[in-house]
């Protein structure tokens, strides 16, 4: 979990933030504070035409976690987890992409007060029919609290070719793939570093027992079938009771999987949004590695 005292900041091509657009705003609200315990704040103000709320653990940027939010005029289809990829300059980003092969939905514009804008944002769709967003924060520096129970752990590109996705996105963001780690991250190179000079210090001395770079990992580039899609993670306690809790809730189970790593369900949300409830139940030697390393 980071540092509570430390902004945490997202370099150049990181995910740095999520939201879900949904036509019932409360009902989602509903449902996801009670499966993550997650508290909420409306950052827009009343009579503005539409919600945007924010989820924390404690009501407060500090500890923010993601947002729910009223779909864009003229929705069409149905309700999804969007994926936020930091960029130094979002102009110069989005001026890029068409070049890649990819199209900008909608062109870079402030978001939030003139005077004190939370960020500035594009809509892309990336050379496969992706959708995500660009991020180049302003006084919404990204998720700030990840990877523990009830929070953002990960988002995975679905493609159906991974070759012609990292065309995309290694120019764009700066992504490098490793087949070695794990799915195949994409690896902003330094990341890590960042982590270590900012909000998690000992992370390389905590991850020296895994493959090299694995500290530097941003994001999964997943070969699968079917369109080009972002697929967002939250990390739980328990997949088996978290699963549960959110089947009660009217979400539908769609695949479970055991690695490794970890014990993931997919899901659908009762408003049509797919996600990934994922426990990490990492093997034995590597618990036996952590303990060693605390010994030190």
């Amino acid at each position: 979990m980071d540092d509570a005292h430390t902004a945490h900041t997202y370099p150049h091509g990181v995910p740095c933030w999520i939201d879900l657009e949904v036509p019932d705003v409360d009902a989602a609200l509903a449902f996801y504070g009670h499966l993550f315990g997650w508290r909420f704040e409306e950052k827009l103000p009343p009579g503005a035409p539409g919600r945007y709320v924010v989820a924390s653990r404690d009501g407060t940027d500090a500890t923010a976690i993601a947002a729910i939010a009223t779909p864009d005029k003229g929705f069409v289809g149905e309700a999804a987890w969007n994926t936020y990829l930091a960029v130094d300059d979002v102009a110069v980003a989005a001026a890029s992409v068409a070049g890649l092969g990819g199209g900008v939905s909608s062109a870079p514009e402030a978001v939030g007060p003139p005077d004190q804008p939370a960020g500035w944002m594009a809509r892309i769709i990336d050379a496969q029919g992706a959708p995500s967003r660009l991020w180049q924060a302003g006084t919404r520096l990204g998720a700030q609290v990840v990877n523990a129970p009830g929070t953002w752990n990960f988002s995975n590109l679905l493609t159906p070719d991974v070759d012609r996705a990292l065309q995309f996105y290694g120019p764009l963001l700066g992504w490098v793939r490793s087949d070695d780690l794990a799915v195949g991250m994409a690896r902003v190179p330094g990341y890590g570093d960042h982590l270590a000079r900012t909000v998690d210090p000992g992370i390389h001395e905590r991850q020296e027992h895994l493959p090299p770079g694995f500290a530097d990992a941003v994001a999964g580039v997943v070969p699968a079938d079917g369109p080009a899609r972002w697929s967002v993670v939250f990390a739980v306690a328990d997949r088996d009771g978290s699963t549960a809790e959110a089947e009660r809730a009217g979400a539908r189970v769609l695949e479970t999987e055991d690695s490794e790593w970890s014990k993931g369900a997919t899901i659908q949300d009762p408003f049509g949004a797919e996600l990934i409830l994922a426990q990490f139940d990492p093997p034995e030697e590597f618990l036996e590695a952590e303990a060693q390393a605390g010994k030190s």
